[in-house]
């Protein structure tokens, strides 16, 4: 069973100005217990020195650290897993190579990704609502293929897009596991609080897993 239900993702260009160190420091003070680093256009140093600070800070909050589809890099600073796009390495690779202790996550948009997807510890599924940062994906999937998304996975689906702290039962009462967030933590005028704010919700619709 994954000890999270709310899954921070990284983005550096929405923080306001601040520094992404800063403000997941911040979301982790808030009760976050896993952040995805997902910046794609650093070069391999950056983003290694980048996960390193982050890597010390997770530890701090026995928190989790995924690394956006970079195993080396995850392998570098001893990550607790990666997260994959469904284009990226398949799962059994990221497997062979992380091991079994690690944790795998995998984006997905259809039922038939999800298949793809198979022998991944979780799932995050959308966009679930529009979101300017996932438009590139296609359509809103809507909460009825969030339904359709669940009773289909053997495993935990987290689901994202367009997600606020108002949203959050919707998600859950269509069976959601958990939320991942981009904006809603990062972009948020106080991340510890919209992080304890988020968890609130979170807490007061705990739904059974199918």
């Amino acid at each position: 069973m994954l000890d999270f239900r709310l899954y921070c993702v990284t983005d550096r260009k929405h923080t306001a100005g601040r520094p992404l160190v800063d403000v997941i420091h911040a979301a982790l003070d808030g009760g976050v217990r896993a952040v995805q680093l997902r910046e794609k256009d650093l070069e391999g140093g950056e983003l290694s020195h980048l996960a390193a600070q982050l890597r010390t800070l997770t530890e701090r909050y026995q928190a989790r650290l995924l690394i956006n589809e970079r195993l080396d890099v995850a392998l570098a600073v001893d990550a607790d897993g990666v997260h994959l796009g469904h284009t990226s390495f398949p799962v059994a690779t990221a497997r062979r190579l992380l091991g079994p202790e690690k944790l795998i996550g995998v984006s997905t948009h259809s039922l038939a990704e999800i298949t793809d997807a198979a022998g991944a510890d979780f799932l995050v599924f959308g966009p679930v609502y529009f979101t300017p940062s996932k438009a590139a994906y296609g359509d809103p999937q809507g909460l009825e293929r969030l339904r359709e998304a669940v009773a289909h996975s053997a495993v935990p689906i987290f689901a994202i897009g367009g997600i606020t702290t108002e949203r959050i039962s919707q998600v859950r009462d269509a069976g959601a596991y958990g939320v991942a967030m981009i904006s809603a933590l990062s972009a948020a005028a106080d991340p510890a609080h919209a992080a304890r704010e988020i968890m609130l919700q979170l807490s007061a619709h705990i739904v059974p897993r199918n």
